[in-house]
């Protein structure tokens, strides 16, 4: 379907949708709706970012009438998340006289049975809450026509499916079940067999899933300036609200203190944190209070803010299928985003592996020069200066200090004190990097010893591949390299040592653990 006009539904759903600045279905959308508008039960393999809350959405929509009674169910595994599916139903049935809920643990169970008396259409919970209102007999499913059963894997995962089960077995067998989820493992298929009815199944190919809107590049970085790496992109891009992502949450909390640290409006979700904290932190980031919000792969789960501009993979994820559940994050509601990877020596086979899935070249930049972080930091701060200038909205005691100090300093020498004093820490200076002497190498290049030779079938073709597979660069600027029975010598540019050297020490080559160390001059 290329217009929603095509599916059979509502002109008041119509209109939201188009308030709702939907242009055409997306392809979960085109496949699921007139599928479920029909009846059928319908699976989705989908991840987050697809446009599926709207692919179950709007058939729920356009089937529940305005009876006073729970006519659809929709199951997820965090309240996020069901805070989010009960906003988008809200939009959807702007015009339609419908009602949703969500329901879940931390909130008032009082305030939630009092919403309920009053008739609810569709309720959006998590399972334990849901099954503690059956319990209650404050829920009544017996008028429940449609389940949905929303990122099924983080439900199992989360160790919901009894629970699940319980649900289901409440609700009338003639429902129609709606499972939505970014993989299938056994449990789920298991579950789709028990409880679905002859299901239709919908697949979103992975390119579909990485939007067209998502530019993404990556940056080679070195592991032990990785820090000053980021800070160096942050400060180059106009971050209107970015999500930078850990592989742990002990990595989350040294990243959050480093930037908070440098001045930078972070913080970071993880799942240690309490339901309170985590909802504090959410607030700030939709509220833009900070900017920057860092968090683990499982946090994050569930997010769905529409103007996010950058996500930044601090740490390169761990499989290509959580790269792309990671972009979906930005280029949301057809507003351009971008997607960064910060890539250091030993990662680049992951990289090229989700260039693989993705079937598309990620592109590679350069890291902004000291310099050109500087000169933007300075650029900043003298339009800030302006903004005060021409506001004249500096507090009166900055000018009576001001005027003090003129009595016995030129104007000029005052400016250049306060501009220094507001901007000397915050200047990018030279990371430590690596100083690899003499090695008796040609000039330009680098030479390297490596513990391993022929007696791994080394051959000059395949280590020249290999290295420049590391370091992202052609096999072709690999220089002299010999190779003995023990040990190999070989050349490399200047520029890429570095990532060279970080990517062989304590790695492999040809499945052999090896080491690296910088050459001594000939002769010596």
């Amino acid at each position: 379907m290329s217009s929603f006009q095509e599916f059979k539904i509502d002109q008041a759903i119509l209109k939201a949708i188009q308030e709702m600045g939907f242009e055409e279905p997306s392809p979960i959308q085109s496949a699921c709706i007139p599928k479920i508008l029909e009846g059928f039960d319908v699976i989705g393999q989908a991840q987050t970012g697809t446009g599926k809350t709207a692919a179950f959405g709007i058939p729920i929509v356009e089937k529940v009438t305005s009876s006073p009674e729970v006519q659809a169910l929709v199951l997820t595994p965090t309240r996020e998340l069901a805070i989010q599916i009960s906003g988008e139903l809200r939009k959807i049935s702007k015009f339609k006289r419908i009602k949703t809920l969500p329901i879940y643990g931390g909130q008032s169970i009082g305030h939630q049975i009092r919403a309920l008396k009053q008739g609810v259409q569709v309720v959006i919970g998590t399972p334990g809450r849901i099954i503690d209102h059956l319990n209650r007999k404050t829920l009544k499913l017996d008028h429940v026509r449609i389940v949905v059963l929303d990122e099924a894997d983080e439900m199992l995962d989360m160790g919901f499916i009894d629970d699940i089960e319980s649900i289901l077995r409440s609700v009338p067998a003639d429902r129609q079940t709606l499972l939505f989820s970014a993989t299938m493992p056994a449990e789920i298929r298991s579950l789709a067999n028990r409880y679905m009815k002859d299901p239709q199944t919908v697949r979103v190919n992975r390119e579909e899933v990485a939007a067209p809107l998502i530019e993404q590049v990556y940056y080679k970085v070195l592991e032990k300036n990785k820090l000053d790496s980021l800070c160096r992109v942050l400060d180059s891009e106009e971050v209107e609200l970015g999500i930078i992502f850990c592989r742990t949450k002990k990595g989350v909390d040294e990243l959050t203190e480093s930037l908070q640290a440098r001045g930078y409006l972070a913080d970071g979700l993880h799942g240690d944190l309490s339901q309170a904290q985590r909802d504090k932190v959410m607030g700030d980031f939709r509220t833009n209070r900070i900017e920057l919000l860092i968090a683990t792969d499982v946090a994050a789960r569930g997010i769905d803010v529409s103007n996010v501009s950058h996500v930044i993979n601090y740490d390169i994820p761990q499989d290509p299928e959580s790269y792309v559940h990671r972009i979906g994050r930005t280029g949301r509601a057809g507003k351009r985003g971008i997607a960064i990877t910060l890539v250091t020596p030993r990662e680049m086979k992951q990289l090229k592996a989700i260039e693989h899935m993705i079937k598309t070249g990620i592109t590679p930049r350069s890291l902004p020069t000291i310099e050109e972080t500087n000169e933007r930091k300075v650029e900043h701060y003298k339009q800030e200066i302006i903004d005060v200038i021409l506001d004249k909205s500096a507090h009166p005691m900055v000018k009576e200090m001001v005027d003090q100090l003129k009595g016995e300093y030129p104007l000029e020498e005052i400016a250049y004190a306060i501009a220094h004093l507001a901007m000397n820490d915050q200047f990018v200076e030279e990371g430590e990097g690596y100083d690899f002497g003499e090695t008796g190498a040609q000039q330009g290049m680098v030479r390297f010893f490596i513990n391993v030779g022929k007696n791994i079938n080394l051959s000059p073709k395949s280590l020249a591949e290999e290295l420049a597979s590391l370091a992202g660069i052609s096999p072709k600027s690999i220089g002299k390299i010999d190779i003995f029975d023990r040990f190999t010598f070989v050349e490399v540019p200047e520029e890429s040592a570095p990532y060279i050297y970080e990517a062989l020490r304590q790695g492999r080559l040809r499945g052999t653990r090896v080491n690296v160390e910088p050459a001594k001059p000939r002769g010596k």
